[in-house]
């Protein structure tokens, strides 16, 4: 099945073209500045050279249509006519509680995933507004939805539950939802499919760094735990996300500074993290440079960042009673080996050894632990879309046959009448 996959932001989409039944990635791009008269799509059929149109991309609708006209393109398309784009599948930040899967969109799907816009009021409208263009342009052709939280919706109350009075997570739903659910999925299954073991067999710690950065226990392929909360702000350094704090110094700052509630947001979300610590950067190979040349600052954001990891897990493998694999990924766990290096110092204890040759140039998915290691450790770039992709064409070909079946059925019944 081709499937159009969709990654829709406020001002961007990122689309890859999959063939899923043989895995392999046809065409993908970027349609960036949408709103604006300058905006640009990057386009690239795969085995050709990138292309870049500039126009007037005023709304998503615009956009969505920019992207099936340059699929179709003649010289730099892969599809000759609309019906081959077979089904879309949209990453969707939040689920809530109300999704534990990917889901077929249908009428009441939309409507859960606005009732849950509060809850990630900055990413569910421009999804929406990519499912409702996708509908413009595309009618006929079912949509699938894949959500950030659905891989931790199996957590445990103990695990998701914050210490705050009960009353306010049944009003609110105020609790620990995790995000990055799919990169971790994938890893995880991927660690496991690679080491050709049974995930059920498996304690996994799976670490997904990049600007935005969290970490997940995977205990029997099911996320027991994760870094990240309520929010994407909960957990580990990153670029410009302060992470965990004691929850006092928001009042505290906000009264000492004289801040707003959306200034107190904007210091810990754009301010704060790798940023705000070396006032250099939020780039990770910035910050190495920087440390390089003698920052102090720099080197002291890189120590926390990677303190935090190691206590993190630390902390899941206990909470799991132990551990067999660590996977690094994301664009920081899968090219700083500086990074996986001191994250992993001092951990034999845990069973966790770094092979320094292999961890300084790892080529795809690579095995970066010595052979004494006990704790396997991995370097598995993540591929999110792929996880889309397949589950949407799952669902669809799963929709197509209770179809048939319905109609079989029904024809059955005609004839015995």
């Amino acid at each position: 099945m081709k499937v159009l996959v969709l990654n829709c932001g406020s001002s961007s989409i990122k689309y890859q073209f999959i063939n899923t039944n043989d895995k392999k990635v046809l065409a993908k791009g970027l349609v960036e500045r949408i709103g604006m008269s300058s905006a640009v799509l990057t386009h690239q059929a795969i085995g050709q050279d990138k292309i870049k149109i500039v126009g007037e991309i005023l709304d998503h609708t615009i956009a969505i249509e920019y992207v099936i006209a340059v699929l179709l393109s003649p010289n730099h398309g892969v599809i000759k006519d609309k019906s081959e784009i077979e089904a879309v599948g949209h990453r969707v930040v939040h689920g809530g509680e109300t999704f534990s899967d990917s889901v077929l969109i249908t009428d009441r799907v939309m409507q859960a995933i606005k009732d849950n816009i509060e809850l990630a009021p900055l990413h569910n409208p421009p999804n929406i507004k990519g499912i409702r263009a996708c509908k413009a342009h595309l009618p006929d052709i079912p949509q699938c939805a894949v959500f950030d939280t659905a891989f931790h919706s199996k957590m445990p109350p103990y695990a998701y539950l914050y210490g705050i009075p009960y009353a306010l997570y049944k009003k609110y739903k105020i609790r620990r939802y995790g995000f990055h659910g799919t990169s971790h999925r994938y890893v995880s299954e991927r660690a496991s499919q690679l080491l050709k073991r049974d995930i059920s067999q498996l304690k996994i710690i799976t670490a997904h760094l990049g600007n935005g950065a969290s970490i997940a226990a995977v205990n029997k392929g099911v996320s027991v735990d994760t870094s990240m909360g309520f929010t994407p702000l909960e957990g580990l350094l990153m670029g410009t996300r302060s992470g965990d704090l004691d929850p006092s110094l928001v009042t505290y700052i906000m009264g000492k500074e004289e801040l707003s509630l959306s200034d107190m947001n904007a210091l810990m979300n754009k301010h704060s993290g790798l940023l705000g610590v070396s006032g250099e950067s939020s780039d990770m190979r910035e910050i190495e440079e920087s440390m390089q040349e003698g920052n102090k600052r720099a080197r002291v954001a890189f120590d926390i960042f990677t303190y935090r990891i190691k206590k993190y897990i630390g902390a899941y493998a206990a909470a799991m009673g132990g551990l067999d694999v660590l996977v690094f990924t994301g664009g920081i766990g899968e090219n700083s080996s500086l990074v996986r290096k001191q994250v992993c110092e001092n951990m034999e204890f845990l069973g966790i050894e770094l092979n320094p040759k292999l961890n300084e140039a790892p080529q795809g998915e690579a095995e970066v632990s010595s052979a004494s290691s006990k704790v396997k450790v991995l370097r598995i770039p993540t591929n999110e879309e792929m996880v889309i992709a397949l589950d949407t064409a799952e669902i669809v070909e799963k929709q197509k046959a209770q179809v048939e079946k319905n109609i079989d059925e029904d024809s059955n019944e005609i004839r015995f009448n």
